[in-house]
Parts: C-alpha cells; structure tokens; sequence
C-alpha cells in the first residue's frame, strides 16, 4: 500500500514540524489497509498493536510518501511495517503493527468502502522513492 500525503500547518506540532501522532497514524492506516492487496477492499486491518520509531523530524507542507507491506498473514491475525519517507528519499519514521483482519462489515455501514474509501482521480500510476 502506498500513500502521498501533504501536512498541512495544522499538522504541526512543534515549529515547521507535523505532529508525531499524524504520522503514526499514516503508518497505521498504510500497513492495516496494505491486507487489502491480498483480499479485497472491504477486508480492513483493526489495529491490535502498534511500534513507531521516529527518525527524522517530518515537515509540513511536502509531499510524503508512505508505504506499508504485509509480513506475516496468519488467519485472523497479521503482522505489517511500514515507511514515510522525505521529499529528498531519506527514512523518517519507520513502524511495525499487528492486527485483527475484519470485513469492513463487522465495523462500519456498509457504505463506508463507497462513500469513504476512494483513490483520488489524480493518483499517479507509479511512485518512486
């Protein structure tokens, strides 16, 4: 799974810096929706733990990436890491999760995959890092 986001001045925690849980939660939403990829969109990850390690202060205002990739898929549980990353490539925040596999029927309207859940028309077809 891959993410573009842009904080925003109101991402900010200290000076110049987006808020250490808006990142956490990026990674969060990166590894629990990576599962995705191997079931189907309405097959979601329920977060049972999460592990972040924070490298690099993470701006506002750029483009990051994030990235978040399965490890291990043992029946109802799976294990996940994931990545963000600066403009210029290098390593800021780094996490590792584990979560409860649910159809996203167990936990929201069943609308929520349609109304809530899209890729933006101008997702690019390829990301570098």
């Amino acid at each position: 799974m891959i993410a573009l986001f842009h904080p925003q001045e109101f991402h900010q925690s200290y000076p110049n810096i987006t808020h250490g849980g808006i990142s956490a939660a990026l990674l969060d939403e990166v590894i629990g929706r990576a599962i995705m990829a191997f079931y189907d969109r309405n097959t979601f990850g329920v977060t049972i733990e999460l592990n972040v390690k924070y490298k690099k202060p993470v701006p506002y205002g750029v483009e990051l990436k994030a990235i978040g990739r399965i490890t291990r898929d043992a029946g109802r549980i799976f294990e996940g890491t994931g990545e963000i990353y600066l403009p210029d490539g290098s390593l800021a925040v780094t996490a590792e999760g584990k979560y409860m596999k649910r159809n996203v029927e167990q936990i929201s309207d069943t609308t929520f995959v349609d109304n809530e859940w899209f890729t933006p028309d101008d997702f690019p077809d390829e990301v570098s890092i």
